[in-house]
């Protein structure tokens, strides 16, 4: 099959996708951060137990996620503890934990194990402004260099995690990062979206700026608030970034984080990064912190939503089961979810055909009986607003037997 670019030429898909991707400044290898127990555990409501935490961290692992954010140690003597049990189970994911710009805060990473750690210091000039008046640019300056030396001293993988990166004035953060990186000499800098208010673009033009100037890895840590966090996340990528953060469902702080679930998704089936994680189990790991944190997702939440690969409309219908990736941008089975036809005002004759097999019924192969079945069923789901049970179809079809 070919594709149509601009009113020039014709290429094939190959060759479509070997075009945009030499645009991009992909980084040999990704690697994720999952800041679901941490980040996650912040969506007002949720509190996880240490042995949720658990038992989280070790689905996380299951899936393949490189880093794990096991908790803020210095918040409780339960993080303490949940940070300890994960950094002993011997995971293959590097355990990270989250610190403020205190020594003591690194010493408690390294107590309880952990193999990196995320130290925040605020950058942005609503921060700086309001949050914290008396700090100087300075004052930023030398707390930041003397907190990442010590971090590194300590032995630890250490991330400088400016938060609120993209609202902080940019020459400042030339300053701020030619003295971190300079003489501090973190492993990474992670460029935080805060407030979820960057545009994709801008983001790609962010990133880009850094690393022209610096030699270093670059994180990015984005959030929802224009339900662009995984499109930002993405952008970065593009640009260079070699670690991007999530949580599981896209939970954490008001819209939450990037989801993990299409980052991982769409760093395999879009960007062409095959197999390194378990895709397969994402339905799997979405559903059980879904029960965990009692925090619903959506019901046609991307790849992991109990709808996403559900059917009412008619058209194409048969296709569902047979050929899913006809109606679908993925086939089900490789996120762990299922495909499935329902039926309701906007099925047709071919949703009953799929729907009686799957319940293993006799096949109707009368056409007027079937669309007297049909008129019954859009009946049922107009009058009551929702879709037809497969009890109540059974009790339809029964009429007709």
């Amino acid at each position: 099959m070919a594709d149509y670019i601009g009113k020039e030429f014709w290429v094939s898909s190959a060759n479509y996708e070997d075009a945009v991707r030499k645009k991009f400044a992909l980084p040999q290898q990704v690697s994720i951060h999952d800041a679901t127990l941490r980040d996650g555990e912040q969506t007002p409501g949720i509190v996880l137990s240490h042995d949720e935490k658990v038992e989280i961290a070790r689905l996380l692992d299951s899936v393949g996620v490189d880093r794990i954010e096991a908790g803020m140690p210095a918040v409780s003597d339960d993080d303490r503890i949940a940070v300890r049990k994960i950094a002993s189970l011997g995971l293959s994911a590097k355990i990270f934990t989250f610190a403020r710009a205190k020594r003591e805060d690194i010493d408690l990473a390294v107590e309880c194990g952990a193999q990196g750690v995320i130290i925040e210091v605020p950058t942005s000039v609503p921060k700086l402004k309001y949050q914290f008046p008396r700090w100087t640019e300075d004052d930023v300056v030398s707390m930041s260099v003397d907190i990442v030396s010590y971090a590194k001293s300590k032995g630890l993988e250490t991330v400088y995690f400016g938060y609120d990166t993209t609202r902080a004035d940019f020459g400042f953060l030339t300053k701020l990062y030619d003295a971190v990186i300079g003489t501090g000499r973190p492993d990474s800098i992670g460029v935080v979206d805060t407030m979820g208010c960057i545009l994709p673009s801008a983001m790609g033009y962010f990133v880009r700026r850094i690393k022209e100037r610096y030699d270093i890895k670059v994180e990015v840590h984005t959030h929802n608030d224009y339900g662009m966090a995984v499109a930002t996340s993405f952008a970065a990528l593009e640009a260079g970034a070699e670690v991007i953060h999530c949580c599981v469902n896209g939970l954490g702080e008001r819209t939450g984080n990037a989801a993990l679930e299409p980052l991982l998704v769409g760093l395999e089936t879009l960007y062409g990064y095959r197999g390194k994680y378990r895709l397969d189990r994402l339905k799997q790991v979405s559903d059980r912190v879904e029960e965990i944190t009692g925090f619903g997702k959506a019901v046609n939440q991307p790849f992991v939503g109990r709808n996403v690969y559900v059917r009412e409309s008619g058209i194409g219908i048969d296709l569902v089961n047979e050929i899913p990736l006809a109606m679908f941008a993925v086939d089900p089975k490789l996120v762990g979810n299922s495909s499935g036809v329902v039926l309701g005002k906007k099925s047709g004759t071919k949703s009953i055909d799929v729907v009686l097999e799957r319940l293993g019924q006799a096949p109707v192969d009368d056409k007027e009986t079937k669309a007297e079945i049909l008129r019954d069923i859009k009946e049922y789901s107009i009058d009551r607003k929702r879709l037809v049970s497969d009890a109540e179809f059974l009790e339809i079809v029964g009429r007709y037997r």
